[in-house]
């Protein structure tokens, strides 16, 4: 590109003074008006107001004159640009006199401005990544990283005697509730809980996992007609059905698959504080009911009661 050219057949200096002309042919116009404006003043008599006004406005007029005679003398001077487009057959499509109706043009600029910005992002995002990249994905760049074999769980394959030692263990560690295991379906071990004269739970178990716990009244019978344990029908008594939710809720909080025994003691000390369910006042608002129950949560750490809107 030749210096002084903005491109084939347009000349830039010509173009640069062309659009200085136009602003000096817009302060010209400017001072004409404001000639018409400010009218006939600062003069003692009227011929000599009449004569001021004439004399400055023709000199505005003529400055008007030449300038808009030095702008059509620079437009030749631009040129015209070449026939070949620089956006070859999608700038045509600016050609289209009806933009109203096919605007893809303009819709074409707006989505090469936004695909831009978009690699830009882009690009930002990528350099802070590779920055700050996680372990997971560096190890697992350009290398199909070998999965693990699932390790199989180990609390569904223990002995039957050793969890009839840790059941055993349990019963002894706490007075107020007598434990009973038996084993109507084989293996699996299912515990009747009775703790004190409050509540009777039934425990399902697979080996040393809790898979399911029922809480009963202590006066509601607790077996079906075939003597076997109900596993499945509910209390009758809202405040047990409350506090089979709150022990479905534990069972999901004490996970220690590496030591079940420990799981298994946790929740059984947990389930020990409801030896006072109907005595305790709730630890935050004091009272002992509230809407006709009393407080049938109990803080897994702490094991502190408390109603199921006061809890939280």
């Amino acid at each position: 590109m030749a210096d002084g050219v903005l491109s084939p057949g347009v000349n830039l200096e010509a173009f640069s003074q062309a659009i200085a002309a136009i602003q000096a042919l817009r302060s010209s116009v400017t001072r004409v008006f404001d000639c018409l404006k400010d009218g006939m003043r600062n003069k003692e008599t009227l011929e000599g107001r009449e004569k001021g006004f004439v004399a400055a406005f023709q000199e505005s007029l003529h400055s008007v004159s030449r300038d808009l005679g030095e702008l059509e003398r620079l437009s030749n001077l631009v040129g015209k640009p070449s026939e070949n487009h620089p956006l070859h057959n999608s700038g045509l499509l600016s050609l289209d006199p009806v933009q109203d109706k096919t605007p893809l043009y303009s819709q074409l600029l707006q989505a090469y401005k936004w695909s831009n910005k978009l690699q830009y992002h882009a690009g930002l995002a990528s350099g802070l990544l590779n920055q700050q990249s996680l372990k997971r994905s560096a190890n697992q760049m350009g290398v199909s990283a070998k999965r693990r074999p699932k390790a199989q769980p180990t609390t569904l394959v223990l002995p039957p005697q050793y969890v009839d030692d840790v059941i055993n263990r349990i019963d002894r560690m706490f007075p107020e509730m007598t434990i009973q295991l038996s084993r109507p379906n084989g293996a699996s071990a299912m515990l009747l809980v009775t703790l004190g004269k409050v509540l009777k739970v039934i425990v399902v178990m697979r080996s040393l996992f809790i898979d399911r716990t029922i809480v009963k009244g202590y006066n509601e019978n607790v077996y079906t007609e075939d003597g076997k344990l109900d596993i499945w029908s509910k209390s009758n008594y809202q405040v047990f059905q409350k506090v089979t939710d709150h022990a479905t809720t534990a069972l999901l909080h004490y996970q220690l698959p590496q030591m079940p025994d420990v799981v298994v003691r946790s929740f059984m000390t947990w389930l020990r504080s409801y030896i006072k369910l109907f005595q305790a006042p709730c630890q935050r608002c004091g009272k002992f009911l509230q809407d006709g129950l009393p407080p049938t949560w109990r803080d897994f750490r702490t094991l502190e009661a408390f109603h199921d809107t006061c809890r939280q």
